[in-house]
C-alpha cells in the first residue's frame, strides 16, 4: 500500500531555459517533508537548475514552485532562503575564522550569533569547541564541509539542499558527513534534497530517489528503485553504460 507524504516543495509542469538552451521541461513532482530525497542522473542533466529553483536563486519560464503549498514568489528572499538553506561542494567561506564565518547569515540580518550558539552548532556537526577560532584556511576538506552545513543550520532551515557535497572528500570525511546528514535529518525533521553522483550513496542515504536525465525526471520513487529499475534508459545509467 503506497503512502502519501506532505509534499515540503512541488513542482507543477516547471520549464526553464538558458538562452535557446531549454535545461528543464515539464518537471513535476514533489520532495515529501521530513524525507531525504537524493537526486541523481548524468551531468547536464539539470539537477543543480533544479536545486537552484527550490530556494529562488533561479525563477521558472514556466510552471509553479510551491514551498508549502505556498507559491514560492509569495515568500520575501530572506524568508525564503531561512527557509530553504543551501551547502555546495565548494563550501565557500569569508576570510577569517570559523566562528565568523559561522555568525555570517544572522550578520546579515542584523544580529550576532553568541560563542556559546556557534560551540553548540560545532557540536551538532561533530566538531570541537577549539576550532571556533581557527581559520578557515587551515581546515581539511572535510572539516570545512562540516562548518558549511553548520552555517547553514544557524538559520534552522526547514529543507536543506545539497549540492555534491562529498564528492571531492577522502571515504573517511564523506561517512562523517553522510552520518552528520542522517542525524540532521532525524534530529530535527529536516528535509533533505541531495544531488549526487555516488548511487551507492543514493541508495543507502535516500528514503526517495529521483533520476533526472536530459532535463526530465524519468524515474522516481523509494531509492531501492536503483537496484531495480523500471525505465531502460535509467537501467543502462545504473549499469554505467552509454547511451
Amino acid at each position: 500500500m503506497s503512502v502519501t507524504y506532505k509534499p515540503a516543495i512541488h513542482f507543477n509542469h516547471v520549464d526553464f531555459s538558458f538562452g535557446k538552451n531549454q535545461i528543464l521541461k515539464g518537471i513535476t513532482g514533489s520532495f515529501p517533508e521530513g524525507k531525504i530525497t537524493t537526486l541523481v542522473g548524468p551531468s547536464g542533466a539539470g539537477k543543480t537548475t533544479l536545486l537552484k529553483l527550490c530556494n529562488g536563486l533561479l525563477s521558472p519560464a514556466a510552471g509553479e514552485v510551491y514551498i508549502k503549498d505556498r507559491p514560492i514568489e509569495d515568500y520575501e528572499p530572506v524568508e525564503l532562503r531561512r527557509m530553504v538553506g543551501i551547502a555546495l561542494q565548494s563550501a565557500p567561506m569569508v576570510g577569517g575564522s570559523v566562528y565568523k564565518n559561522l555568525g555570517l547569515p544572522l550578520e546579515l540580518q542584523g544580529k550576532s550569533l553568541s560563542k556559546a550558539e556557534a560551540v553548540e552548532l560545532l557540536h551538532d556537526v561533530g566538531l570541537e569547541e577549539e576550532l571556533l577560532e581557527r581559520k578557515v584556511k587551515d581546515l581539511s576538506g572535510g572539516q570545512r564541509q562540516k562548518v558549511s552545513i553548520a552555517r547553514t543550520l544557524v538559520n534552522k532551515p526547514e529543507v536543506l539542499l545539497l549540492d555534491e557535497i562529498t564528492s571531492s572528500l577522502d571515504r573517511t570525511s564523506l561517512k562523517e558527513i553522510e552520518e552528520l546528514i542522517v542525524k540532521i535529518n532525524r534530529k530535527y525533521g529536516t528535509t533533505i534534497i541531495w544531488i549526487t553522483h555516488n548511487l551507492q550513496q543514493a541508495l543507502e542515504i535516500g528514503d526517495f530517489t529521483w533520476v533526472m536525465m536530459d532535463g526530465e525526471v524519468v524515474e522516481t520513487g523509494e531509492s531501492d528503485l536503483l537496484n531495480d529499475p523500471s525505465n531502460d534508459k535509467v537501467r543502462r545509467f545504473v549499469r554505467g553504460e552509454a547511451g
